[in-house]
């Protein structure tokens, strides 16, 4: 039974949503999830862990995002300690003041763990984008089950997968497929970025992470070494999510490729890939904005090696990549691990370089409409109505 309030009684309510992104893009999800409750609930607080988005709305960050910004068994074994003190003081915190409702966005190893603490506590949990569960290790949808009081998922493939072992989830599509538009003008990108109208500009994009970045910098300046002897016009971009990430990949450009000229561009990601003609960049969430803004990529990803070794045998996938996961086929070219070579990608680039991609726009274009589902209402509608449910 739906639980329905006047929009003048919801404005007297004063929730407190608690939220937990681990990394930029759960950042990006947060604050539109924010937005929406707010304009339910104007008097609503925010609180947990947040990124520069969130906070810039008024979020009440606890902890600095940074400290779960860590992917791979290995680098998690390094900072272990420090996660679980960040989890302890987290069960601690909202053990005590109750929030109406927990969200977790993401970085699903630490959200799952204190979503079931706080779950077994009475509070209401939501997870935010579902993990691979459907790809590896799909036990795990057991444990979610027992963590979570709802899902929200992304993709639309991923609802059957819950639906099938009877675990509330919902389908509320990718808000990115919301905010980016249908067709991205490129020429009006090159000039808000004073880059050359001209020319073949290729987007150099190895990841948010600085662990991404220490492994896919070298074969990727190796890369454009290789296609500026070819052709001396490319225009090399990098466009970073930080300052400290701009400063990792200088410090690494000019130890292995000082020669190259490579603009850093820091804050203005979906302008550099816009303004771009193809994208070498690291697999992620980053692959699904390429595919919405309609940009040829090849994409590529380098586990810490034990990493890859242990949990290889483990996964169930064709592609690792969401625009082919999204489109199950092959749409872009993937490389992982020891493929990640300059001789392997040098040819995948050229040809999205300089050969014609009528056909990728296409499949880029379905994509984009399956995902168009105002993700952030559709969310803060999931949310709310958990939240009207308790108070009934």
């Amino acid at each position: 039974m739906e639980v329905t309030h006047s929009s003048s009684a919801l404005s007297d309510i004063a929730p407190v949503f608690a939220i937990v992104v681990g990394e930029h893009s759960g950042d990006t999800l947060g604050a539109g999830l924010m937005e929406s409750l707010m304009t339910r609930f104007p008097n609503a607080r925010f609180v947990g862990i947040g990124g520069p988005k969130m906070l810039a709305l008024g979020f009440d960050s606890l902890f600095d995002m940074e400290e779960l910004s860590v992917m791979g068994i290995f680098e998690v074994l390094g900072r272990l300690r420090r996660l679980f003190q960040v989890k302890d003081s987290l069960v601690d915190y909202f053990s005590q003041q109750k929030p109406d409702v927990f969200i977790g966005i993401d970085a699903p190893d630490f959200n799952l763990r204190l979503e079931a603490s706080l779950k077994a506590q009475g509070i209401t949990t939501v997870h935010y984008v579902s993990p691979s569960v459907w790809a590896w290790r799909q036990k795990r949808i057991f444990k979610i089950a027992k963590a979570t009081n709802l899902m929200l998922s992304l993709l639309p493939f991923e609802k059957a997968f819950y639906d099938q072992h009877q675990v509330p989830c919902q389908f509320v599509g990718h808000s990115l497929a919301d905010d980016i538009p249908l067709v991205s003008d490129k020429a009006q990108a090159r000039a808000s970025l004073h880059l050359p109208l001209d020319k073949k500009i290729l987007a150099l994009m190895p990841g948010s992470r600085g662990g991404e970045l220490a492994r896919l910098v070298e074969p990727f300046l190796l890369t454009a070494r290789q296609l500026m002897q070819q052709d001396g016009e490319l225009v090399l971009v990098a466009p970073m999510i930080s300052e400290k990430r701009a400063r990792q990949f200088e410090e690494l450009h000019q130890r292995i490729a000082p020669e190259l000229a490579v603009k850093v561009i820091v804050g203005q990601t979906q302008q550099v890939m816009a303004a771009s003609d193809c994208l070498l960049t690291a697999s992620g969430t980053v692959t699904l904005e390429a595919a919405l803004i309609k940009r040829p990529m090849v994409i590529c990803y380098k586990f810490n090696p034990l990493t890859y070794h242990l949990f290889k045998g483990f996964v169930k996938l064709k592609w690792f990549s969401l625009p082919n996961l999204l489109a199950n086929k092959a749409l872009v070219p993937e490389l992982l691990q020891s493929q990640v070579t300059a001789n392997n990608i040098v040819p995948l680039i050229k040809e999205r370089l300089y050969q014609d991609q009528s056909q990728l726009d296409q499949a880029f274009t379905d994509i984009h409409q399956s995902l168009k589902q105002n993700a952030s209402e559709q969310a803060a509608n999931a949310v709310s109505q958990l939240y009207l449910s308790n108070k009934k």
